[in-house]
């Protein structure tokens, strides 16, 4: 499968809410306040990160009980580093696009074009019906938020926006300033994810970047190729993202036993209510085909089902399979740590220079024996 000679890119998911990324009582040392946050993003960028993604929890679920807003929290973290683009999460229906494309341009402009979003369909009911608001059904909630892209994109790039759907319209409006644009980015990266059909038909048409939840090389296989068939019927580029729960230690056998105690200490009750609720917001899609639909009680301990990329192991052994991966069309890493300072410096040291090497043999014409 084609894939860019571009270096692998790589980001991780702050964590901007408690209770780290698993859903378990091991010791986990990351703290979710600003003080530790502000730390590991400059500590990010000097490891070799060059996105982060900022999460979007508005009241206390599944281990999170505490959270602090996402593009807030982006732009504190923007204007902390100098290089790191920082991803906001955001929810259409929440937000208003017009609304979101002000703050994000003002975002940007603060931070030198750094500013990216990654629009969230939702699947956890309760923010939305708390707060009042309605509740759409799985392919509706696709169906406005390809509308809330199309607005973001009108509103950042032109100076007489126009548009008229079913969930939003612009009547010649024109936002100033905007965004810094240049070279390859005429607007704020816009990232989704969703492993619906739904989603994937989405991101053809609309998205820049398509996040997949944690998958085997097969599971890559399938969604890059409905994505890029997708986005070949509009003359588009889609970029693809994979999630990763990274451990890597000196020995496989380290890491395996950081796993299994992972998982041996998982907070059942909040696995289980967790894996309830993301099903039923699959389920409801038009063909069953949704994110979660098949992750069992081990991969749900890490929401984003970061186990199942098989990024656990040696230095060696987790650099082999990102390359492994990246053959297969993987553009960007997605990663989440269990104590994120030690574990994004371990990274940068350990792992990254091998993914380097091995991706410079990748541009090595094979030599021929006479």
């Amino acid at each position: 499968m084609e894939n860019s000679h571009d270096p692998l890119k790589f980001a991780y998911w702050v964590p901007n809410v408690s209770g780290g990324l698993v859903v378990s009582t091991i010791e986990q040392r990351t703290d979710w306040g600003y003080d530790y946050n502000r730390e590991l993003a400059v500590l990010a960028e000097r490891n070799g990160f060059e996105y982060a993604l900022s999460q979007v929890r508005y009241i206390a679920s599944y281990g999170a009980a505490y959270q602090h807003e996402s593009t807030g929290f982006s732009l504190a973290l923007l204007l902390a580093t100098q290089r790191l683009k920082v991803i906001a999460a955001v929810h259409p229906g929440l937000w208003h696009p017009g609304v979101l494309a002000k703050f994000i341009a003002t975002a940007d402009q603060l931070s030198g074009g750094r500013a990216a979003v990654n629009v969230v369909s939702g699947w956890f009911k309760d923010e939305f019906t708390k707060l009042g608001e309605p509740w759409l059904e799985h392919d509706e909630r696709y169906r406005r938020s390809e509308e809330f892209i199309r607005v973001l994109r009108e509103i950042w790039t032109s100076e007489h926006a126009e548009f008229g759907g079913d969930f939003y319209r612009l009547h010649d409006f024109d936002l100033r300033p905007k965004p810094l644009a240049g070279p390859g980015r005429p607007h704020p990266e816009i990232f989704q994810g969703g492993n619906s059909t739904s989603a994937r038909r989405m991101a053809g048409r609309v998205s820049d970047w398509y996040f997949s939840n944690g998958r085997d090389f097969d599971g890559v296989t399938e969604q890059i190729r409905d994505v890029r068939a997708e986005a070949g019927l509009h003359g588009r580029r889609v970029r693809f993202g994979l999630n990763g729960f990274l451990i890597a230690r000196d020995t496989e056998a380290e890491a395996r036993e950081v796993l299994r105690e992972i998982v041996a200490k998982a907070d059942r009750k909040a696995v289980e209510g967790f894996g309830s609720a993301v099903r039923q917001a699959g389920r409801s899609a038009s063909d069953g085909k949704g994110m979660w639909q098949d992750s069992e009680f081990a991969d749900l301990v890490q929401y984003n089902d970061g186990f199942r990329t098989g990024l656990i192991g040696t230095p060696e052994q987790i650099a082999e399979r990102i390359v492994a991966y990246k053959r297969l069309g993987v553009d960007l890493f997605l990663l989440g740590f269990l104590h994120y300072l030690e574990d994004v410096e371990y990274f940068g040291e350990r792992v990254l220079p091998l993914v380097r090497e091995l991706e410079a043999d990748l541009e090595t014409p094979a030599h021929v024996n006479s």
